[in-house]
Parts: structure tokens; C-alpha cells; sequence
């Protein structure tokens, strides 16, 4: 073999082993690799987790799609780094089915093995799960290449969401089932979103995780009638729902600057309703057009109000429904289909008189970050009854539970009777929101999720006198596997 050969091959494996070792003996315990096989702006939990890292000093890499615009706090951090992965070609979808997600899998292994291996080193990789395939393979396999942690957030279960394109018999959904369970126990430790997910983790996959319930970030507050007022103003602009119905200057349909610059909220107003949806099978917005159908319906009185509803979101069946509103001929009920902003979101839903939720859950075990913001805001909520849903809604305590689009009818009925002047439920509920308000998401995160990458990176926690932290046999009782 000539010297140009062997150079030709052995410099390769040269690189490799240097890379290997370079991996093994450089120590980065405060630095973290965030991985969302998804649209990042629109996976608000690992953005909330990412921010919450770099606020306590670690360097984030945050791994996703483009899409939605982030949060102004992860976009401007500069501890926090975006890395986008290059999406599956659109000739993917024109393959037939079966043959186009194999095609698409292969595709988001090799770009997230790529992104993944070419990253700073990290401690750890912290994975959004679902979606599983290839998800968590390929984040394992990446992890022991690169020495590091794997850490996996359960948000729900891949193989359920599958199964409801599909149907649960179906061998690709039989397929996805064993595959997360495997791939689910290679991670060293489990965060999950709920009590009843983990139990089910346990019991059926012997699983073992810490429940992290979503919090309210701080952005998500009860707002003054001065804020609520510029957001009307700046949104009438863009959508006449909210102007005013003789567009005077400084006067919305539902707040009115007085002229000692006072803003006081509109006799006679319409109540606003606020609902947010990904537009897909497990949110069936169906319900909620039903009810507010019949609503509609009521006799033109002053004993229910009109109502202005604000439904934001993005997603495949928009286009349907969005014709199906078009369609009806409304006479009390008025929409407004946007896409809010980061910013927007928080103020809209602190505007709000009511939320309304259609989250039903693909496993019945995650529950709906939108109600977890929309209580962080103080709003009121009605939400479709699922399983584990008593975890943050309970009935007639904070919101209202409902099965069908006649119940959730009622309930705004029984809610919006005499607005704003009689609606004593919607005052009793907002005060019970005050105890939930309190707790936000980095206080919680600094006691349940910290402490496990302060343990990955061996970081004396002693050092940070932080307290509230739970106990090393916490750690190994609660969230580390059993290898």
C-alpha cells in the first residue's frame, strides 16, 4: 500500500479516535443539548426548560425545526443557541404513504446524527418526547458516541398520536408501541408532565420518572385594563372584531380611554372568549362550534351577552373550519382566527372572559399546557373531560369539566348569564386561580428538574445553598432507571 493510501485511510480513523477522545475526557457539565424533533416556537415546555437552564448558567443548545417564532427571552439569551436542522424535501409527500415516512425517518436521523455530532460538547441530551421515531434511537446512539446523559421529557406517547391517523391495530402503530417502550427505557432519567403518566410509565413499561407538572412562565400574568386597552387598539388595526363600532379614536368594542386618560372597560360590551388549538384530530373544535351554534340561537336579550370569540392556532383542518365559520350565518357570535405572537398570546388570554380548551389527549395522560397558561393569566376555563384532566382543572372550583358541545353549551350559558354585571361564577373562579398563580414554572423547575443536571454534571449542590432541592436517594428512588 503507498504512503498516499495509507494516509487516505488511516487519517479517518484518525479523526475518529481524536473525536472519541476528545468527547471522553473534555468535561462540559454546565453545558446541555435541548433536542425538539418539531417546530421550536411551537414546543413551549423545552423553551420554558431553556430559558430556565440559562438562567441558571447553563450554556443551551436548542435543537429543532424553524417555524413559529420563539420567545423574545430565547431568541435575544445568549446563552441559549438555536440550531435548525434542514426539513424533509417536499417531494416526500407525494410517495405513497408508507413508502414517504420511511423515507422522512431516514431523512430526520441522518439531520439529527449530523446536528447532534457536530455540537460543542455536552453533558447531556435532553429530549421533547414525542415524537419517539427516530427520536430517541438516534439521540441514544449520539449520547454514548459523545459520552453524555440521556435525559427524556414525556409529554405524551408517540405511538398514541400514530393511532389516531391509523388505528390502534395497525402494525405501524404495534411497531411504534415497542419501539418507544424500548428506546423509552435506554434513558438514564424521566421527567414526565403528570401524575397519571407516571404511574403508567411504571406500571406498564417499568419506567421510572419525576412528575413536572407545566407551570405558568412569568409572561403569563393577570394584566391592567391600561394593557388590555393598547392590545385592542393596536389589534383593531389588523382585525375590525375589536374595533369599536364608530372606530373612535381611543374607544374598542370592549375598553374606552376616558378623557382624564383613565381606561375603564365598555357598558354593554360583548364577553370575549379565548381558545387556542392546534387544529388537529385530538382538538375536535367541532364541540365547541356546536355550542356556541345553539349559544347563538339565544334570544336577542341583554341577559346574554354578544360574544367576540378569539380562536389562535395553526394547524391541518384551519382551512375546514375556518370555511364552516364563513358559512354560518352568525347574529350574536363573532370570530376572530389569528395567529397572536409570543408577546400577544399572554396579554390576550389576561384579556379574556372566558377560556375554552378541546385538548383530549391521544393517551389521556398529558394534560394541556394552554389551560396551564390561560390560569396563569387568571382566566377561567371550560375543558373537555379526559382522564387525568382533575390534575388542573377541578370542576366548579377553578373552571368547568365537559363531555359534549350541549354541556359545554350550557355551561356558557349558565357563566355569561347577566355579563359583566351578574357573573358571579366567573369572579369566584378567577379567585381561586390566585394560589395556582403563585407558583411559576423556574420556581418549580429549580426543585424537581435542577437538581438531575446539577447530579449528570456533578455539580456540588452544596455550593448554591439551593433550597427545596430533593435528596441524592430522591434522585435514585424517583427518577434514575434501573440499568
Amino acid at each position: 500500500m503507498s504512503l498516499t493510501s495509507d494516509i487516505l485511510f488511516y487519517t479517518p480513523l484518525l479523526f475518529v479516535c481524536l473525536y472519541l477522545l476528545l468527547n471522553k475526557i473534555v468535561k462540559t457539565p454546565r453545558n446541555i443539548c435541548i433536542v425538539v424533533l418539531g417546530d421550536i416556537g411551537r414546543s413551549p415546555r423545552m423553551q420554558y426548560h431553556a430559558m430556565s437552564f440559562a438562567m441558571e448558567g447553563f450554556r443551551v443548545y436548542l435543537v429543532g425545526y424553524r417555524g413559529s417564532k420563539p420567545h423574545e427571552q430565547v431568541l435575544k439569551n445568549e446563552q441559549i443557541t438555536l440550531h435548525h436542522m434542514q426539513e424533509p424535501p417536499l417531494f416526500i409527500t407525494k410517495l405513497p404513504k408508507l413508502l414517504g415516512y420511511a423515507v422522512k425517518v431516514i431523512w430526520q436521523s441522518v439531520m439529527l446524527a449530523w446536528t447532534l455530532l457536530l455540537l460543542p460538547n455536552m453533558s447531556s441530551i435532553f429530549i421533547q418526547n414525542p415524537p419517539s421515531i427516530p427520536t430517541m434511537l438516534i439521540s441514544y446512539i449520539v449520547s454514548r458516541i459523545r459520552f453524555s446523559t440521556l435525559v427524556i421529557d414525556w409529554h405524551n406517547y408517540g405511538y398514541t398520536i400514530l393511532a389516531m391517523a391509523l388505528r390502534p391495530g395497525h402494525p405501524l402503530v404495534t411497531f411504534s408501541k415497542w419501539y418507544e417502550k424500548k428506546c423509552g427505557g435506554l434513558a438514564y432519567y424521566n421527567f414526565c408532565v403528570t401524575n397519571a403518566m407516571k404511574e403508567d410509565l411504571l406500571s406498564h413499561w417499568n419506567i421510572r420518572a419525576i412528575t413536572a407538572h407545566d407551570k405558568p412562565s412569568e409572561l403569563f400574568q393577570t394584566i391592567s385594563l391600561e394593557q388590555q386597552h393598547n392590545l385592542f387598539c393596536r389589534l383593531s388595526k389588523e382585525y375590525p372584531v375589536f374595533a369599536s363600532q364608530d372606530n373612535a379614536i381611543d374607544h374598542t368594542k370592549f375598553t374606552q380611554k376616558n378623557t382624564d386618560g383613565t381606561v375603564a372597560k365598555v357598558d354593554g360590551r360583548p364577553a370575549l372568549l379565548m381558545s387556542s388549538t392546534s387544529w388537529t384530530e385530538d382538538e375536535d373544535f367541532g364541540l365547541l362550534l356546536d355550542a356556541l351554534k345553539k349559544y347563538d340561537q339565544l334570544p336577542s336579550t341583554d341577559t346574554f351577552p354578544d360574544l367576540v370569540c378569539v380562536i389562535s392556532g395553526k394547524g391541518p383542518q384551519k382551512i375546514f373550519y375556518t370555511q364552516q365559520i364563513a358559512d354560518y350565518h352568525w347574529k350574536k357570535v363573532k370570530f376572530c382566527l389569528p395567529w397572536l405572537a409570543a408577546e400577544d398570546y399572554p396579554l390576550m388570554l389576561g384579556s379574556a372572559d372566558i377560556g375554552v380548551c378541546l385538548h383530549k389527549s391521544s393517551s389521556g395522560l398529558d394534560l394541556p399546557m394552554k389551560v396551564v397558561d390561560m390560569f396563569g393569566c387568571g382566566l377561567p376555563v371550560c375543558a373537555v373531560n379526559f382522564q387525568c384532566i382533575g390534575e388542573l382543572v377541578h370542576h366548579d372550583e377553578n373552571g368547568l369539566l365537559f363531555h359534549d358541545s350541549e354541556e359545554l353549551f350550557t355551561q356558557l350559558k349558565d357563566l355569561l348569564f347577566g355579563f359583566p354585571k351578574l357573573a358571579s361564577k366567573l369572579k369566584l373562579y378567577r379567585e381561586n386561580l390566585a394560589s395556582f398563580q403563585k407558583l411559576r414554572w423556574h420556581s418549580q423547575w429549580r426543585k424537581i428538574v435542577l437538581p438531575i443536571f446539577y447530579k449528570i454534571g456533578g455539580i456540588q449542590m452544596s455550593a448554591f445553598d439551593l433550597p427545596g432541592f430533593l435528596e441524592d436517594n430522591d434522585f435514585d428512588e424517583e427518577a434514575k432507571k434501573e440499568q
